[in-house]
């Protein structure tokens, strides 16, 4: 059973390392993830955010419902036009167990390169919301959090809500 961590736990900035081998565990894994992403009404979720310091990611498409799982996923390129929108992370709750959501700036679209779970390579040209979850969901391979976007003021705000949940 995979359990998630939570801001302050230190495997959330961590560089993962890349997947070498397509394991059944590692397929495993990923189906468990899809699973517990959608429990908990989340649109993506990262190796490190249960306990894994390894580049893979699952990540739901919000308007098509289409399941993405992404091995070693490299975002190739990134749009000059960049737009604001609110983002939350099942890692960063508040004191209710749910997500605290802040503004965050982040190109507008973005091309992705990744490996799919049968070993095939994919590329794909993604906008609008779907790019901010593949940034969002690899920004966590890299050890970075949606807060570490926001200005001082900004993240002390998510951080104090983080904390009160402690």
């Amino acid at each position: 059973m995979l359990q998630m961590k939570l801001c302050g736990d230190l495997i959330l900035r961590e560089k993962c390392t890349p997947v070498s081998d397509i394991t059944p565990e590692l397929i495993r894994t990923m189906d468990e993830m899809v699973n517990m992403m959608k429990e908990q009404s989340g649109v993506g979720l990262a190796a490190p955010q249960v306990g894994f310091a390894q580049r893979f990611l699952v990540m739901m498409n919000p308007d098509t419902n289409e399941i993405y799982r992404m091995i070693n996923p490299t975002i190739v390129s990134k749009s000059a036009e960049t737009c604001v929108m609110e983002e939350g992370c099942l890692s960063v709750l508040g004191p209710d167990g749910l997500p605290v959501y802040s503004h965050v700036r982040r190109p507008e679209s973005v091309e992705v390169e990744w490996t799919d779970e049968k070993g095939k390579k994919q590329t794909a040209k993604m906008a609008g919301t779907i790019a901010r979850i593949v940034q969002h969901e690899t920004d966590h391979l890299d050890g970075v959090l949606f807060i570490d976007y926001l200005s001082g003021v900004k993240r002390e705000m998510v951080m104090r809500k983080v904390r009160r949940r402690h």
